[in-house]
């Protein structure tokens, strides 16, 4: 279990982290989800010890990750794929942290294996390409058998083989009774993997809550319906009290509407369906929603300006006189 309390982190004027408290409960698997900016892998780091809180305290089964004993065997962690010495074969990276942290030296053939580096164990890490660091990180977390682990962006650089094997993963570390803590950006990963969220934004905490409750709260649910007798189903619906609205395709969309309701409405007045189905928003939906004022950094659309030092001499010759004048 990590447990977060009132944890804060200010770089000088700026708070990075503000006044955080949530608990990553062991047996699901908890997304953290923030923008850019928002925090999250300050406070990654926090938990691990590499950065010190301002204020605030993180624990780890109880303990500060410092009064940990080999932690290693209490949580196992991936922050930064590159974070290995690139003259160091694969075997040999996992060995330097095996017998750091009092782990028997059979373990890193088993971990090797597990994330399938086996073949390539005796090369140099700076020879992997970024899935294959991605995959020796996640063996280094493995390494101590940890009862939690915690990863950032793990699926980056991995192909689809290789994100539906980190996948598979996680969920089967969760149903062993593990904590599993995982940070992405990649919002369809997280809404067939995670149990559970937790949502900052600016250092904040937007969210603490389940996915399916999230998603309800956060997004918006309606029926979409489709019928050769629009006009008709139009009136009928209206008749009701029920607002329709136009959507893609020549569909109708309502809002919050039960489609028991709708069927059994058409169903009296003879009205034809082709399509009763109900929606509701994806998760990427309801965490731009939640989220959208804890944006820190906004792109526009529209034209790229190009300065004038950018424009090319065949730019320039053909404008003439023209692009001195700034015409």
């Amino acid at each position: 279990m990590i447990e977060l309390e009132a944890l804060t982190k200010r770089y000088g004027e700026k708070v990075a982290v503000n006044n955080l408290t949530f608990t990553v409960r062991p047996g699901i698997v908890t997304g953290f989800l923030g923008p850019n900016g928002a925090g999250k892998s300050t406070t990654m780091r926090m938990v691990l010890g590499l950065d010190r809180p301002t204020m605030g305290e993180v624990r780890i089964d109880g303990k500060r990750y410092d009064q940990l004993k080999d932690p290693l065997t209490y949580i196992g962690a991936l922050l930064d794929a590159k974070a290995v010495h690139g003259g160091r074969s694969a075997y040999h990276h996992l060995l330097c942290l095996a017998q750091s942290n009092g782990i028997p030296k059979s373990r890193v053939a088993e971990v090797l294996d597990a994330v399938g580096l086996t073949a390539v164990a005796r090369k140099k890490a700076k020879g992997f390409s970024y899935g294959m660091g991605q995959r020796l990180g996640i063996a280094g977390a493995l390494l101590g058998d940890p009862r939690i682990l915690m990863f950032d962006e793990p699926v980056n650089g991995l192909d689809p083989e290789g994100i539906h094997w980190i996948r598979t993963l996680m969920k089967s570390l969760a149903a062993q009774g593990r904590t599993v803590f995982v940070s992405s950006h990649l919002m369809s990963e997280m809404a067939v993997t995670a149990d559970h969220l937790v949502v900052i934004g600016q250092g904040r905490l937007l969210a603490d809550t389940s996915m399916a409750d999230f998603i309800e709260r956060n997004s918006r649910s309606y029926v979409r319906i489709r019928t050769p007798q629009r006009e008709r189903l139009l009136d009928v619906l209206c008749e009701a009290g029920i607002t329709a609205v136009d959507a893609d395709g020549g569909a109708l969309e309502v809002d919050g509407g039960k489609p028991e309701w709708i069927g059994d409405l058409a169903a009296q007045h003879q009205v034809v369906l082709h399509e009763l189905s109900p929606r509701q928003a994806s998760l990427e939906e309801a965490f731009m929603r939640l989220t959208a004022e804890s944006v820190e950094y906004h792109a526009h659309t529209g034209a790229v300006p190009v300065p004038d030092e950018a424009l090319t001499a065949s730019a320039r010759q053909a404008w003439g006189s023209d692009w001195k004048k700034g015409a």
